[in-house]
This record gives C-alpha cells, structure tokens and sequence, in this order.
C-alpha cells in the first residue's frame, strides 16, 4: 500500500468524492452533495483513499445540524482489498476521536442477492478489520397504496388523551414493534425512541390513535404524516393479535392526509411483526447493518439515512 493516499476532503472537493462511481446505484439514499448542502456532511468528516490519484476507497460521517451526539459513518464504499479500507477507517477514527457507528446500508434482500454481496463484502470486512463488530439488522420497509386488508372490527380506536396517558402506556412496552428513525432519535437527540417517543416526536397527543378491545387499551402507534416521509414512528402492542388492524389503522390515517408511501423500520429478527407488514402492503426497501466499537459503546438499535420529526432529517 506504498503507493496509497490517505485523508480528508477539504471545502470545494466535493466532486473527489463523487468521483467515485455509486457501487449500488439501486439504494435509494441522500445524495452527498444533498448532504454537504445539508450540512450534515462535512468535507473534514469525509475522508478518501487514492491510488495513482483514483479514488479506491471513501468514507462519510453524518451529523445533523444540532446533533448533540457524535457522528456515526453513513457511507463506506471500497474498490480494493479490505485492508485498504481498514486504513482508511483507523486513520479516520484516530482523527475523529475513536472508533464510532457505522450502519452498512444494503438493498433488500441482500443476503439473496450475489450482485450485492460482491459490493459489500469488501467494506463489511474492512471494518470488522478496524475493530467494529455487529450488532444487529433494521429493514426500512414501505407501503405505496397496496390495498389494505379488511379489518374485524372487534378493536375500537381513538386519539390519546394527553401526554401522560402516552407515556404510561408506553412505559408497558418492553420492545416496540414498529420504530422508524430510532438510530437518528438517538444519535442526534440523545433519546430513547422506544422508551420516551414524546422527548423526538413533536405534535399533539391526538395524533397518537390507541386501539381498545372491551374498553382496555390493547396497542398504541403514533402516524407521523408531518416528518421527511409519512412514517410509523412508533407502534407498541398489548396483545399482539391487534397488531395487523393496528398497522391499518396508521396507514389510513396517513393515507387520509395524503400519503402516497408510508414507511416503517423493523429489526430483522421480529420475523412476526415483518410478516404482519407485509401481508398489510408493505414491502421491503433497504436493510441496514450495525457495526459498533468491540467494546464502550452500546448499540443504537438496541440501525441507519432517520426523523422522526423534531430534527426533521430521517435517512
């Protein structure tokens, strides 16, 4: 690797990272000037690996205008050994102040696809090369006007009474099914999306619909029709066969004020609830892959390009 150029972009480079052909052009994704735009790239958080002058290797660390968090690494490409793209990263982290995030954004299906795990075998073990491990699979799914199914009508719904109903019913739900922004929820507002969604997501408690069986409150989701894109936000159950008529219920609600797509974010291993989405119409869109320091940091999906709404950026 004597021949290797190692550092970061400086202002007005802007097109030394894009020099670089888009390995999976199929992802739909923030562009990098958007992001420069932005602000949330930033030339001194970008950072490159030439060889006799070509780029081989890029790099780009995300944060938000306002983030009070640290930035997490949002694009990674590599067109050379894995030890190249390794070097890239420890020399970025050293800069950066340590090791941090990196969410390896996939199409669909990745696993399936030979096309894609050509592209992303590489830059997944370059970083596992520079000490970052696993930690876990979010899928961003969507929903484009697919008839939805027809519901029991055993389930009564209505929009929360106040912020304090909310909560209490939240503080009841060990793991939400459905939430959609939670690595950007975290990274930039420093909150717990699954346990305090007031403290990310801003309008009023009416938004929020509540689903009854008999009078008891039995699930609850917040539609969030007001972010970057129509979204689930949040969608937390009781007994979980309201889950489907649940989902239908926030998909009309935006369907209603517009929406023409609406998305929602899952952790691969809930099989069930992925089940649930699709048979409502959903379809998936992208996975993304967590890689985290080996030890000191705790997993911000515990995935990444999120919003919820109040730092209006949803990647």
């Amino acid at each position: 690797m004597t021949d290797l150029v190692i550092r970061p972009l400086v202002a007005g480079e802007e097109h030394v990272f894009d020099s670089m052909p888009d390995p999976l052009p199929q992802l739909r994704q923030v562009s990098y000037a958007d992001g420069i735009a932005g602000g949330g790239y930033r030339p001194e958080n970008t950072w490159v690996a030439l060889r006799s002058g070509r780029v081989v290797a890029r790099a780009a660390w995300l944060l938000p205008p306002g983030a009070v968090g640290a930035p997490w690494l949002e694009r990674f490409d590599l067109d050379a050994e894995p030890e190249v793209g390794a070097a890239l990263l420890r020399a970025a982290h050293e800069a950066l102040g340590g090791p941090g995030l990196y969410f390896a954004a996939m199409p669909a299906h990745w696993r399936r696809r030979p096309e894609v795990l050509a592209v992303m075998e590489a830059p997944m073990a370059a970083a596992r090369l520079a000490g970052l491990v696993e930690r876990g699979e979010r899928l961003r799914c969507s929903w484009t006007g697919t008839p939805l199914p027809a519901v029991s009508g055993r389930y009564v719904f209505r929009p929360a009474a106040d912020p304090t109903e909310i909560n209490a019913l939240v503080a009841r739900i060990a793991e939400p099914d459905v939430l959609t922004g939670m690595e950007t929820a975290r990274a930039v507002g420093g909150v717990d999306l699954a346990t305090d969604p007031l403290a990310w997501l801003s309008g009023s408690a009416s938004e929020w619909r509540i689903a009854l069986d008999d009078g008891v409150p039995v699930g609850l989701v917040r539609p969030a029709g007001d972010a970057c894109y129509p979204l689930i936000a949040y969608l937390g159950l009781f007994d979980e066969a309201v889950r489907s008529e649940l989902l239908v219920e926030a998909v009309r609600a935006l369907a209603a004020g517009g929406a023409r797509e609406v998305l929602a974010d899952v952790d691969a291993h809930r099989v069930a609830v992925l089940a649930e989405l699709e048979r409502t119409g959903f379809r998936q869109l992208r996975s993304r892959v967590l890689f985290a320091p080996a030890t000191g940091t705790p997993p911000a999906s515990a995935a990444p390009p999120g919003p919820a709404v109040a730092a209006g950026h949803l990647d």
